[in-house]
């Protein structure tokens, strides 16, 4: 068993791992993740209270989120592995993301990329295989991106990250990483400036976020059209119906919760793809 200490950067790592476990258990038809289940069952850690919040409706529609999030992301490293199958698949930010290995071609690279105490954990419970690496870098210090063997192409993800970034240093990854992977596509989750006030009484304030204005939030893609003359296109799609539309799955409630991320608060992937 692997022991998770409260109120740690370890702790955050598992509630993401812990919702697709809930979501797997409450809409099998849905989601169904073996992964999250397996290393749930390795963690010392008393899920009884967590379990409490998310089994109320509120807490099992962050768990749709986080589950409806990973099968957006997994979907478009999918869909460029068809063209580019012996790609790198890079996903920054990884916590104890399993991505890669759900869209793993046989042929197709992994990077996994997090702060040292995170792979730290990460290497216990998922360590690296032939074609996958765990590596511990800040992601603004750009000397991740020399790790990356982008000959053969590169789609590079992140989920749930870039809220915790400035908008600057955001800004400036973006068009650092356009430079270094020409041909790459980039995905990411955002939210407008309302959904980004709402995380900071919640997760954000865990992290020591007050003050949101100069944190990353997205009220129109085309906001980030003109970051840099290397993008060929930004585009986006609606989180929780644009790729697979769960709306006639759930319950009311839940269909209320998710017109309300569209219209209210953005909740959107985004994808840009370099020139």
């Amino acid at each position: 068993m692997y022991h998770i200490e409260k109120n740690t950067v370890q702790e955050t790592l598992i509630i993401p791992l812990y919702g697709r476990k809930v979501c797997s258990e409450h809409f099998p038809d849905l989601f169904k993740d073996p992964e999250a289940e397996r290393i749930c069952g390795m963690l010392d850690y008393d899920f009884a209270e967590k379990g409490k919040k998310m089994e109320s409706a509120a807490g099992l529609f962050g768990a749709l989120e986080v589950a409806q999030r990973q099968y957006d992301l997994a979907w478009e490293v999918k869909d460029y592995l068809k063209k580019n199958p012996d790609a790198a698949v890079v996903n920054l930010g990884c916590g104890l993301d399993d991505t890669f290995r759900r869209c793993d071609n046989g042929k197709c690279r992994g990077y996994n990329i997090d702060m040292s105490d995170v792979i730290a954990v990460r290497n216990e419970l998922l360590p690296e295989n032939d074609r996958e690496r765990n590596l511990a870098f800040d992601l603004n210090d750009e000397t991740w991106m020399d790790e990356i063997d982008c000959s053969n192409g590169a789609v590079l993800f992140a989920s749930g990250v870039f809220y915790y970034f400035k908008t600057e240093d955001v800004k400036a990854l973006f068009q650092k990483m356009a430079k270094r992977f020409p041909g790459a596509v980039l995905v990411f989750d955002s939210c407008n400036r309302r959904g980004a006030k709402m995380m900071t009484k919640t997760w954000l304030k865990e992290a020591g976020i007050s003050d949101v204005g100069a944190f990353f939030s997205l009220e129109d893609k085309d906001e980030i059209r003109n970051w840099s003359g290397d993008f060929a296109d930004v585009s986006a799609k609606s989180y929780m119906r644009g790729y697979r539309d769960i709306y006639k799955d759930v319950s009311l409630f839940h269909r209320l919760m998710i017109k309300f991320c569209d219209g209210f608060v953005k909740m959107q992937i985004i994808k840009i793809t370099f020139k």
